[in-house]
């Protein structure tokens, strides 16, 4: 028989490569990373959440208080997420917080039919400044963060189920009837009715993607740890079985 035709030949393996100190230093500040990622993503994303929806309420009270550079750098950043349609938007520091687009044009917007014009308006001393999200935007973020600040104290107390499918496709209805209609031209919708569409839409979305999260996340946890608890067990007996003998 030769040494291929041998049995012990064939289920030998090869030892595995000592770990040294640093690179088992760095498996540990990854793992525990990952643990720590793992047991506080619904603190990070309620934070994440916090500091998107109360910036946009900044650039009109820095606008107001006369830093103009750092209001502009907000407002452009928005820019790339929201349309800003200031007919579309809160106003603060307005007699009307929620005024149209006669008024707007009237305090020096320029023509509601030039889009991009009229979306860069952002108000004056004297009328006022825009938030820097529109209504429908700032309802569906902020109860996206409301959402996520009862769905960490429910799931102290209860398993929260996803929805259905069709359950959260039926929430869905109100933004895409009040949007959509709005979009073709059927008809102009208005302030309250985009906050209320908005927020049902961050609500439900919150339903639907937080337990798949909050499972996924347990999941990871209980991974990390098995697999640190057999790593300690397995050093633990290669001492035992390379410990000198008396």
């Amino acid at each position: 028989m030769t040494q291929l035709d041998s049995p012990h030949a064939q289920t030998e393996q090869p030892p595995r490569p000592a770990v040294s100190p640093g690179g088992k230093a760095v498996g540990d500040f990854v793992s525990g990373l990952v643990v720590w990622i793992a047991r506080h993503w619904l603190a990070l994303f309620n934070t994440a959440w916090a500091v998107y929806v109360l910036l946009p309420f900044l650039a009109p009270v820095l606008m107001h208080a006369g830093y103009v550079a750092p209001a502009r750098l907000i407002y452009g950043l928005y820019s790339f997420t929201c349309h800003q349609l200031p007919d579309h938007s809160y106003f603060l520091y307005a007699d009307n917080p929620v005024p149209l687009a006669p008024e707007l044009m009237a305090a020096g917007a320029p023509p509601a039919e030039d889009l991009f014009g009229f979306r860069k308006f952002i108000g004056n001393p004297s009328f006022g400044y825009k938030v820097a999200l529109c209504e429908r935007d700032l309802a569906i973020y902020s109860s996206v963060l409301l959402a996520g600040l009862v769905f960490a104290v429910a799931r102290r107390y209860i398993r929260i189920q996803a929805p259905s499918i069709k359950l959260y496709l039926l929430f869905l209805i109100p933004i895409a009837v009040d949007g959509g209609s709005q979009l073709v031209g059927l008809r102009e919708s208005n302030w309250w009715l985009r906050t209320l569409t908005g927020a049902i839409f961050g609500v439900a979305s919150v339903w639907l993607a937080y337990p798949y999260v909050e499972d996924a996340m347990q999941d990871v946890i209980a991974t990390e740890t098995a697999a640190e608890t057999a790593t300690g067990n397995t050093a633990e007996i290669a001492q035992h079985t390379h410990r000198p003998t008396a």
